[in-house]
């Protein structure tokens, strides 16, 4: 099972220039985001393994913690280097953390 990480621990990475994916639906994703995270809808990501690093760690993110923990455990069951963030989006947001409006990339 790939492991959990917090929003604090997301936002050093963010700082240290790590890989952020949003597995929300596009919609969920314009409505607002962490900035620098690329979007892959969590039904296109066997389609997009292009993305995913097997050497540096990409940090997954959804609304809550539970389609990016899904993601998270299909993608390292195929070897990539993934975490998936524990609370996601929501409770990125609650914290009060810089939040992205901009169109799906």
């Amino acid at each position: 099972m790939a492991n959990e990480v917090s929003i604090n621990e997301l936002e050093q990475a963010i700082t240290a220039g790590d890989k952020v994916v949003d597995v929300r639906e596009g919609w969920e994703f314009e409505d607002g985001h962490v900035p620098s995270a690329k979007h892959i809808a969590l039904n296109s990501i066997p389609e997009n393994l292009g993305e995913f690093s097997k050497e540096s760690k990409t940090w997954i993110i959804c609304q809550s913690g539970g389609r990016s923990m899904t993601a998270a455990n299909y993608l390292e069951a195929q070897g990539y280097n993934v975490v998936s963030v524990a609370g996601g989006t929501g409770a990125w947001i609650q914290a009060g953390k810089e939040v992205s409006m901009e169109a799906s990339n």
